[in-house]
């Protein structure tokens, strides 16, 4: 650690150490030169291109050589290698980061954080290889996919059942396609279909314009829009409250006659949202709503009947994964003494406690690129007025325990992280932390696929002449791989024919051996863990929803094959969404109650206000 204590040695501020490390950078040393400089070297998350290469010599020692185009990341390197040259692999796996706090060289602007966030990349590159170079299973652990210019390759059985889906059958997509264009339907789909479903989808819309692939808050609205453009079906490819929302919408919207059906007879249900029905909810609500200026943020995936129920116990405004942060921030902005009671999602709850614990250290600057109304302070007194229900989870998101988390930063600790508002804590915190080192993306799935897209961009705008390969991590259910292969693809061809072809980026796949499987039995629906493969196979449901899996590409052609007959409409009755009537057959139907949440929230998200409606519900009642 001398070096580092020199640069921080060397002078009063931020200034004169980083001059300390140009000096360090401009001496004779000559480890740069020999420094190999590829995919596997490059440091991810430095401003400046740069590449450490750590390996074990014959005695079990550490050896390490860096290179950068930048004195001041070249300073550093030196000051890294010097700590790691000569050390046991055990002490430099276990080493902390601490050295760089310690040369005080981030205390000031974003460019001085921008910079030991790179120092800091650069230590886990270098145990990523270290690692590498001692792992008995000869890599790394988890399956992924690598995306070229000119081809998709794919890792592990798991990655391989994916890749196999993104070219899908030629026939398969006529034959849909045929049949939505002969019998007028559209179809809607949930961005978490099983990946051979929405790789057909993707194909097939390109011939036919009434598919749509969306999260779940806009599938009626396009289904609306497919029905006042001639379609007399919809077919709805997600779980029941989907569809429930989509028949609802399109009735709201005048037009009844067009029909709506599910993919299946039986239940598709949703963890997430059979748990806002349970008793436990109701009590939670019911507490919630004896509180003064209380207001209940409720996430999107929950049925139309239980926004309605919880609107009528408190005032409730809808949210998603991408607005949740900004619905609450705005609440505690618009109403100063505010309650805010989130849920049913208990991970999402606590993630969003957990956000807003962490930006009581951000600087204020920092917090009002957040909200513009919020400083450390106000932060800090709503943490308090925050409360989140404590027993809803996710099935699917569940299977990010510790043990993933703990290999995701064993190995993979120099890549980006990504993680959707709803993985569990540890993952969360994981993507946090790699998003304060610049390296990492939290959101909703368009916020993951944006960040993919904005990194991938840099990296054709560098043009390295060695190339580069960027490594994302997927924190959320790998249904969404299927546009983001399309999405980067078609950048990287697009560099390609302007002369830029060295750039890759690997899709990596966090799986668990906690997975949940469907069994096909109709008492025991969902088991623990996985059926077949390396323990993360597409067919063992590792990654996807089990309820996604039932709408399954057979069952939308069998839909398709019973629409437009007496007889084959008869057998779809089962599979039509429940309708939501008024209780005594007069009054406001629940469907239209339930989309009171939505409308305070659609509101918001076009005004950056709560409604005063809404404002004089938070405030009036109780």
């Amino acid at each position: 650690m001398r070096a580092a204590a020199e640069v921080r040695d060397g002078g009063a501020d931020a200034s004169a150490r980083v001059k300390a490390l140009i000096r360090l950078a401009r001496s004779p040393g000559g480890i740069e030169e020999a420094c190999a400089r590829n995919a596997v070297t490059r440091v991810m998350g430095c401003a400046s291109a740069s590449w450490i290469e750590a390996s074990v010599d014959g005695a079990g020692k550490v050896r390490a050589r860096c290179a950068s185009e930048s004195d001041v990341t070249r300073g550093y390197g030196r000051v890294l290698c010097g700590v790691l040259n000569g050390s046991a692999v055990e002490d430099a796996l276990t080493m902390s980061d601490g050295f760089v706090d310690a040369m005080e060289i981030g205390l000031g602007s974003k460019v001085e954080k921008s910079r030991v966030n790179g120092f800091k990349n650069m230590l886990e590159t270098a145990k990523k290889q270290l690692r590498a170079a001692t792992s008995s299973a000869g890599g790394d652990p988890f399956p992924s996919l690598i995306i070229t210019a000119s081809e998709v390759r794919s890792r592990g059985s798991f990655a391989a059942s994916q890749a196999s889906y993104l070219e899908p059958d030629v026939g398969k997509v006529k034959a849909l396609v045929d049949a939505l264009r002969t019998k007028k339907i559209g179809i809607v789909a949930h961005f978490y279909m099983d990946p051979e479903v929405q790789g057909i989808l993707m194909a097939a819309k390109a011939e036919y314009p009434h598919i749509a692939i969306s999260d779940s808050l806009v599938m009626a609205d396009l289904a609306v829009k497919m029905v006042e453009s001639g379609c007399e079906t919809v077919g709805v490819l997600g779980v029941d409250f989907m569809s429930e929302n989509v028949r609802a919408i399109i009735d709201e919207a005048g037009h009844p006659e067009a029909k709506v059906y599910r993919m299946a007879a039986e239940d598709i249900g949703c963890s997430l949202a059979e748990a806002a029905q349970s008793e436990s909810y109701d009590r939670y609500l019911t507490e919630a709503g004896k509180t003064k200026n209380g207001v209940h943020v409720i996430y999107i995936n929950t049925g139309l009947d239980t926004k309605a129920g919880a609107n009528a116990k408190i005032p409730t405004i809808t949210c998603t994964s991408s607005n949740v942060v900004a619905t609450v921030l705005q609440a505690a902005a618009q109403i100063p003494d505010v309650n805010v009671f989130y849920g049913p999602d208990t991970y999402m709850g606590g993630n969003l406690a957990e956000l807003l614990r962490r930006m009581t250290t951000w600087s204020d600057e920092e917090i009002k690129e957040m909200h513009p109304a919020h400083d450390r302070e106000t932060v800090k007194s709503l943490l308090p007025r925050l409360k989140y229900f404590d027993d809803g989870t996710c099935m699917v998101h569940d299977m990010f325990g510790r043990d993933v988390c703990e290999t995701v930063c064993a190995y993979y600790g120099d890549a980006y992280q990504t993680a959707h508002f709803e993985v569990p804590g540890e993952m969360f915190k994981l993507a946090m932390e790699a998003k304060d080192r610049g390296l990492g993306v939290v959101g909703s799935t368009q916020n993951i696929l944006d960040y993919t897209c904005a990194r991938v961009d840099e990296a054709i705008a560098r043009a390295l002449p060695e190339g580069e390969r960027l490594r994302f991590v997927l924190g959320t259910e790998t249904g969404m791989v299927t546009s983001i292969v399309r999405a980067v693809q078609a950048r990287l061809r697009s560099a390609c024919d302007a002369g830029v072809c060295g750039v890759e980026a690997e899709i990596v796949f966090p799986v668990s051996s906690d997975a949940v499987a469907a069994t096909g039995d109709a008492d025991i629906p969902v088991v623990p863990g996985v059926l077949s493969g390396e323990g993360c196979s597409l067919d063992g449901g590792c990654a996807s929803c089990p309820y996604m899996k039932m709408n399954s590409y057979d069952a939308l052609m069998k839909m398709c094959d019973r629409v437009g007959s007496a007889a084959g409409e008869a057998m779809l009755a089962a599979q039509e969404p429940r309708k939501y009537e008024s209780e005594d057959g007069t009054g406001p139907s629940i469907a239209s109650q339930g989309c009171v949440p939505i409308l305070h929230m659609r509101h918001f998200q076009k005004n950056k206000t709560f409604s005063d409606e809404l404002v004089t519900d938070i405030t009036g009642r109780v």
